[in-house]
Order: C-alpha cells, then sequence, then structure tokens
C-alpha cells in the first residue's frame, strides 16, 4: 500500500469478520482503495478561538481531505458535503467493499475534497460550546436507510431493492454490511441552526482558501449548499444535491410541524427584497399536491422574493425512485425556481436508475448514479 491509497475504514474488515454469527462464514469485504488518487493532503478550514483567558480553545474548524487526481482534466474540483450521522466515509467506499464516489470522480479527472462537519468526526467537538448531540438508533437506520422496503411508512419505499447484501437478514442490524454501515454513524448536532452557521463559516474559509468549486450536498448538507452559494456565490460554480434538506417551510413524511423558517434554510439566507424576519415572506400550501403519493408544497406568495445570490449557479437536484424524498424534494425545487434560481429536478428512476433510497452513494448502483452526476456536470457547469 502506497501513501497515495485511502481505507474506507478499519472497522470494516473487523465488523465483517467477528460482528455476527453471520460474519463467522463469510469472507472478509475487499477494502476500497482511492488507486487513482496521484497524492493526498488534509487540513482545517476556519474556525476561531473560545472560551475565557487562559482556558480557549478552537471551535468551528473544519477537517478537509483532498485528493488530487492521477490525471487531471477537470477546471473545478468537487467539495463533497455528508449528511446527519455521517462523516466524510460517505464518499470513500461502501460496506461492503465496493468503489466509492471519490475514487470515480477522481478517475473523472476531478481534484477530490472531503469534509467532516466542524463538531463532527475529525473537527472537534466543545460540549459547552457547540451544545448537544443527537444519534440514529439501528432501528432507525433500517427505516430510513436499509430496510424501508420493510419497514417505511411512504408510498414508494416498497420498490426499494439497492441496499447491498444478501439473505434475509439484508439490511438489518446483524447482517454484515449493515453492521460495517452502521459502524461508522456518529453523533451529530441536534441543533440545524448552530450545523448550518458552523457549517457556513467554515465552508466560506474552505472557499477562500481553493478557489471556485462544485459543491456535492447529501441530505442535511443540502442547507450548506444554498448558504455557501449565498456566503461566496462567485466561488460556487455549480451545486449537485442529492436528497437536500427539505421540504420548505414544513416538515413532511418523517415528522409534522413547521420547520426551516427560511424556506431552504434555518438560518438567513439573502433575499430581494430584503427579508430582516423569515415572518416576513408570505407563504401558503398548495391547495392538492402534484400526484397522490407527493407532499403538497409551501410556495411564496406575491410579493416573491428572489434567491439573488443562487441566481445563475447551475443546481441539479435528484431523488431516489424509493426514498423518503421522492415525497417532497420537488418541493424544494420549486421553492428554489420561484426564488430564481436555476434549478433541474430530476427522478432517477426517469434516467434508467431504480430502487435507490436515501444512501445511494453506498447502494449496489451507487456507480451508475455517480455517472449520471458527472455526465449532468460536465453539460451544465462550466
Amino acid at each position: 500500500m502506497n501513501n497515495t491509497t485511502r481505507v474506507y475504514g478499519g472497522l470494516l474488515g473487523l465488523v465483517l469478520s467477528v460482528g455476527s454469527a453471520a460474519a463467522d462464514e463469510t469472507k472478509p469485504a475487499p477494502i476500497p482503495m482511492l488507486e487513482s488518487a496521484a497524492s493526498q493532503g488534509f487540513f482545517f478550514a476556519g474556525g476561531h478561538y473560545m472560551g475565557d483567558p487562559g482556558k480557549e480553545v478552537m471551535d468551528g474548524a473544519m477537517y478537509v481531505e483532498v485528493f488530487h487526481p492521477k490525471k487531471p482534466t477537470q477546471r473545478y474540483p468537487l467539495v463533497f458535503f455528508h449528511g446527519a450521522a455521517q462523516t466524510a466515509l460517505n464518499w470513500l467506499g461502501t460496506p461492503d467493499g465496493r468503489k466509492g464516489w471519490a475514487e470515480f470522480f477522481l478517475e473523472k479527472g476531478y481534484t477530490v475534497y472531503l469534509v467532516d462537519q466542524p463538531a463532527r468526526g475529525r473537527s472537534a467537538y466543545h460540549p459547552a460550546i457547540d451544545g448537544a448531540l443527537a444519534t440514529f438508533a439501528a432501528p432507525v437506520i433500517q427505516k430510513l436507510f436499509t430496510d424501508p422496503e420493510e419497514l417505511g411508512s411512504w408510498p414508494q419505499a416498497k420498490t426499494h431493492n439497492q441496499w447491498p447484501g444478501t439473505g434475509s437478514n439484508k439490511g438489518k442490524a446483524g447482517d454484515p454490511v449493515f453492521d460495517a454501515f452502521f459502524a461508522t454513524q456518529v453523533e451529530f448536532l441536534a441543533s440545524n441552526v448552530t450545523t448550518q452557521k458552523l457549517v457556513q463559516d467554515a465552508g466560506a474559509a474552505l472557499l477562500d482558501r481553493i478557489g471556485p468549486a462544485i459543491l456535492v450536498t447529501h441530505s442535511q448538507a443540502g442547507a450548506f449548499g444554498w448558504l455557501l452559494a449565498d456566503a461566496r456565490p462567485t466561488l460556487v460554480k455549480g451545486i449537485l444535491a442529492v436528497e437536500p434538506l427539505g421540504p420548505p417551510f414544513q416538515d413532511a413524511v418523517l415528522a409534522e410541524g413547521k420547520a426551516r423558517a427560511w424556506g431552504p434554510t434555518d438560518i438567513p439566507i439573502t433575499y430581494d427584497p430584503p427579508v430582516k424576519d423569515p415572518s416576513e415572506l408570505s407563504v401558503a400550501q398548495q391547495d392538492k399536491p402534484d400526484a397522490p403519493d407527493l407532499s403538497a408544497c409551501w410556495m411564496q406568495t406575491a410579493p416573491v422574493h428572489k434567491l439573488k445570490n443562487l441566481a445563475g449557479i447551475p443546481i441539479l437536484i435528484i431523488s431516489g425512485e424509493s426514498s423518503y424524498h421522492a415525497v417532497y424534494d420537488h418541493c424544494t425545487a420549486k421553492f428554489l425556481t420561484q426564488a430564481g434560481a436555476t434549478v433541474d429536478y430530476q427522478r432517477l428512476q426517469n434516467h434508467g436508475i431504480h430502487g435507490n433510497g436515501h444512501m445511494m452513494m453506498l447502494e449496489k448502483n451507487n456507480i451508475d448514479i455517480a455517472a449520471y452526476l458527472a455526465g449532468w456536470a460536465e453539460k451544465h457547469i462550466k
């Protein structure tokens, strides 16, 4: 193994060999390698000292890992932002040992930046400053990500068939692939407000350092794309949003009630005419949804305020056929479009990519999805 090689996780082989009774009869999965990386490095972006005199700590710094391709061909690098309970491991490989998106895009000639959100993973967490943590228990992971076909309550859940593994226990605790994935799950900040503030600050510092880039966001990180485009509109050259946080203003499917008071975000984002308080945004829900198995969207009513700093940035939003996001991601796309953003919303099943849940970057057809993203970026981001 040379110094350009990265490993998905040391826990992978251990979990696969001793994690369950079934694993005793299973050979450990291959360990994913980033064989297309010519060089690699790491640094921290952002951060500031906090605390009483003599007790200062560095808060808000974001761990960043960078991989350079052997054959660079792309104008802009990709910056990958993971979702809740995840870290940069999402992009390095799959829990059953297959190639991940980082390797795929390195092969395409992209420089790849992978981050651990501030107060997450390799980015320092300070309880007294950053606040309470949350976590996902194994049954929640099974319902939302790995076994929605059995446990999911949304209409599209039954079509899920892309989680890796075999046998009757596939997607459940005790299955080697599930155990390898669950070993990667970590605690995360309970407050979306705090999370978004930290990532906007650190992400802006990252862009200031590396220059223009394309953002790849997933789930919770969807808000980061809009906020970073708002903070650094000239440095965000495109956004590939994989099932981004949403829908605007109101939770759906997994919870009910008001959420994301600023529309696509929980913290202020720049509108034109200016909005000092989210109560100044006049919104109403559709009388009926666009289709029976979809959520009715909340949209602005006149006068419509524009997200002026997102205008002109190519944005792709994709949804998997079987994910709970399939119920409402169209609402995020409709809201952003109404607010003046250039958004292309695509359902993967319309492109022959079927059966995907929310963690599509780890599923059996993950490379098909990465190829779709790469093709879209080549066509739309200049």
